[in-house]
This record gives C-alpha cells, sequence and structure tokens, in this order.
C-alpha cells in the first residue's frame, strides 16, 4: 500500500483523514448498537436473547472492531510495528469482517425461513386453534420460569438454518487462525509467501459476500412479494424495510467484493508495500468505497430499521387471563378452524417481522 513518510507523518494527509473519519463512525454505530442493547434487553430480559439482540451485539462487536484496526493502523504505521504489518494486523482485520458477515448471514437464515414458513403451514393439515393456545401458553410458563436469569444462551432456539450459518462461521475463524499461523510462519522464511496468504482469504471473504448480498436480494424479493399480498399498514411497513434492506446490500456488498478482489485496500494494514502503487486520493477513495459503503452504510441501515423498542413482556398471570378469554369465547370451532386454515398463510407474515 503506502510506504512510510519521512516528514514526520505516517501516511498522506488524505489518507489519515479518510481513516480518522472511517474510526469516528464505526465508533458511532458501536455505541449505539450497544446503547440500544442496553435498553431492549431492559425491557425484556427474562426472554433472553433474541433475535433483535443477537443482531446488536454482532453489528456492535463489528464495528467496535473496525474502530480499533483504524485506530491501530495509524499507531502501528507511525510507530513501525512489523509484527502488524504481518500476522496481527491481519488479525485484527480480519475478525471483524467475520462478525459482520454472521450478522447478515443470519439475517439471511431468518429470511429463508419466513419464505418457507407460508408454504409449511399450508401444508400442515392438523393445525388447530386450541392447540396453538395451549402452545403460546406452555412459551409463557417456561418464560415465566426463567425470569431471574440474565441473558442465559440456554433460552436461544437455534434452528435448523442458524446451526449452519453458526458452522459455516466457525469454518471461515478456522480458516482464518491458519492463514494467520501461515503468515506468522512466513515472517521469518522465504518458503511461505504471507501476502498471498492474506490475499487468498481476502478473495475468499470477498466471494462469500458477494454471493451473501446476491442472496439477500433475490430472498428479499421473494419476501416482498409474499408480504405484498397482505393487507396490513404494519406488514406494509415492514415489506418496505426488507425491500430497502435487500437493494442496500447488494449495492453495498457488490461494491466491497469488487474492491477486494481488484485492489489491495483489505490488506491496506500492510504499510510496507511500495507507495508508488496507489495514490493518496485513490487510495481514500477506495477505503470509503470498502469500508463506508460496504460495510458501515449496511450496519447503520440495519439498526435503523431494527430501532422500536420491542413491547414490554406481560407477565404470566395476565397472559393466562387473555388466553382463557379467548378460548371460552362464543366462535364456534368449525367456523375458527376454516378462518385459520384461510389465514394461516397471510398471519405468518405478518406475526413474524422480518427484520
Amino acid at each position: 500500500m503506502l510506504g512510510l513518510r519521512d516528514r514526520g507523518r505516517c501516511y498522506p494527509d488524505e489518507v489519515e483523514g479518510v481513516n480518522v473519519g472511517l474510526a469516528f463512525v464505526d465508533g458511532l454505530i458501536t455505541f449505539f448498537a450497544f446503547y440500544k442493547l442496553i435498553r431492549i434487553h431492559s425491557r425484556n430480559s427474562q426472554l433472553g436473547w433474541t433475535r433483535q439482540k443477537v443482531f446488536h451485539l454482532l453489528i456492535g462487536s463489528s464495528n467496535l472492531g473496525d474502530f480499533l484496526y483504524f485506530v491501530l493502523t495509524l499507531v502501528a504505521a507511525c510507530k513501525g510495528w512489523i509484527c502488524w504489518s504481518h500476522a496481527c494486523g491481519f488479525i485484527v482485520m480480519a475478525f471483524p469482517r467475520i462478525l459482520f458477515v454472521a450478522a447478515f448471514l443470519l439475517l439471511f437464515s431468518f429470511w429463508v425461513d419466513l419464505c418457507h414458513q407460508a408454504n409449511d403451514d399450508e401444508e400442515d393439515e392438523g393445525y388447530s386453534p386450541r392447540e396453538a393456545l395451549l402452545e403460546k401458553m406452555n412459551k409463557s410458563n417456561s418464560n415465566a420460569n426463567s425470569r431471574r436469569r440474565c441473558c442465559t444462551f440456554r433460552s436461544i432456539h437455534i434452528g435448523s438454518r442458524q446451526k449452519t450459518v453458526i458452522l459455516v462461521i466457525i469454518i471461515v475463524f478456522v480458516i482464518m487462525v491458519a492463514s494467520s499461523v501461515l503468515i506468522w510462519t512466513g515472517m521469518g522464511t522465504s518458503l511461505i509467501d504471507s501476502a498471498l496468504v492474506a490475499e487468498l482469504y481476502v478473495d475468499l471473504i470477498a466471494v462469500m459476500v458477494l454471493m451473501l448480498g446476491g442472496a439477500l436480494a433475490c430472498y428479499g424479493l421473494v419476501l416482498f412479494l409474499k408480504m405484498k399480498k397482505v393487507r396490513s399498514e404494519q406488514v406494509s411497513s415492514e415489506m418496505w424495510k426488507v425491500a430497502g434492506l435487500a437493494i442496500v446490500c447488494l449495492i453495498s456488498f457488490t461494491l466491497s467484493a469488487t474492491v477486494a478482489i481488484a485492489t489491495h485496500i483489505p490488506l491496506f494494514y500492510h504499510w510496507e508495500w511500495d507507495e508508488q502503487q496507489m495514490d493518496g486520493i485513490r487510495t481514500s477513495l477506495l477505503l470509503l468505497v470498502y469500508y463506508f459503503i460496504g460495510s458501515s452504510v449496511p450496519s447503520a441501515f440495519v439498526l435503523l430499521v431494527m430501532r422500536e423498542l420491542p413491547p414490554p413482556v406481560m407477565s404470566s398471570r395476565q397472559e393466562s387471563t387473555t388466553l382463557a378469554f379467548i378460548t371460552d369465547g362464543s366462535m364456534g370451532a368449525g367456523h375458527s378452524q376454516r378462518w385459520t386454515a384461510s389465514t394461516s398463510a397471510q398471519n405468518q407474515i405478518s406475526r413474524a417481522s422480518p427484520i
């Protein structure tokens, strides 16, 4: 990338300014993500780790890692840290990206679940509203029993697609660790090209991000069309959130992946490279495209569409009373089953927010 300068500055002024600006943006996103996480947990702490909490945790942690990366990159370049231009800088660069990819892979898995839930409900012939109420009461009792547990991981319900996402992230993390070991080993020997190992890892992540952007766009379109059939003001609002997030992810991920594959911007920490490879203005613009448009914008957009606080959880006694009132209503069982069968697909989409 850019070499060290002899005039008391590590990078050109424009490159330093972009790094400081990106660090400031990531710091703001980190603050709002963790602040919102604390507020959400204070309203429904007895529910444990909900989907909304997990997204805020992953996005906040990812942007915190990027914030540390930009700050330490400037310091390391000025101080001439040898380790930073190899394994240390690679780890600090790669780990926040894994968290970022994990957040949007989870979002993709939830969208896939929602797109297939309507079809699953239509195939379920033995559905009974009374069984649904009993199931809801059992969930209410389990929530009441876990009231004193604070953010316990045992309260997380992990679906099959979410387990697949976790497995993929673990594999990527193992690849990152193995690459770090190879880069560290290559520092003192010419048998291993550390720069080539880092480039191969960056290209792998870029391909994943590019495919993820396309997948989110496709399933976002499918989910948008399904939700468009439901006549509801709330569903209409969620529908446009899905459309906006799908478009933002497609554009941002495509641009960042293109920059990662075509340039060495993700390896910006490698300050020992020849400074004549890139000038300051071009490097600054590529940094903005890769980090700001490719990471900060999608993260901020997710926080924006998830800005509503969840309703406070009702006590088990209040929920039981409400359920008893519904169960003892005057609606006939046959009419109730016909009404449920005709609206189950629409209610499935309207009950669960896709964001």
